[in-house]
């Protein structure tokens, strides 16, 4: 198989069900966004991070994988003519936020409260960590703004959201981990 079609030489691509559109359409910056962060979670899980880290990344790109496929359909094409629907692959449910739930509360349990806000960084881990959750904070952002345009479903977002709380939570416990310093951001006086 080719990996270049030259379908898109000219500034369009395939949603799939085949929906033409420009490659800045708000679809596929939303499932483009969420391509980048799986990206970025495989950079964290190429880290020396704790094999439970690495098998949970693991299963959230596979997640991710799942949002790309929900959010590259349009709603008019997700059913085909004889009433099946299209994408033939689980959906986010309920079971997949609890587990992110979970781990952030597992987590959690192990690192001093909250007192202030933290600056990113500390470790280049610990950095890869929180540029991830910026750019799930993005792909939410992009999902919401589909959303209003067109319907997708509220697991996707719901999912985003809390990756982007454990992805926090796991550059907290990562610091905590690793020994690294945790700078707090202190405003200075004017």
């Amino acid at each position: 198989m080719k990996i270049y079609t030259k379908t898109g030489d000219k500034g369009t691509t395939a949603l799939f069900g085949g929906t033409r559109v420009p490659k800045h359409h708000i679809r596929i910056e939303s499932y483009g966004t969420v391509d980048e962060l799986n990206s970025y979670l495989g950079l964290i899980r190429d880290q020396d991070i704790n094999q439970h880290y690495k098998d949970i990344l693991i299963r959230v790109q596979d997640r991710l994988f799942t949002v790309g496929a929900i959010l590259a359909t349009p709603p008019d094409k997700a059913i085909l003519k004889n009433g099946k629907e299209r994408l033939n692959i689980p959906k986010i449910s309920d079971e997949d936020i609890e587990r992110l739930e979970h781990e952030i509360d597992a987590m959690n349990e192990s690192l001093p409260p909250m007192t202030h806000f933290v600056l990113p960084g500390g470790h280049q881990t610990v950095s890869f960590c929180h540029i991830a959750r910026c750019v799930c904070r993005r792909a939410e952002r992009l999902a919401t703004a589909l959303n209003d345009v067109e319907p997708i479903d509220p697991h996707t977002i719901m999912y985003l959201n809390r990756l982007s709380d454990y992805l926090f939570v796991l550059a907290r416990k990562l610091t905590f981990d690793l020994q690294a310093p945790e700078v707090k951001w202190i405003p200075e006086k004017q």
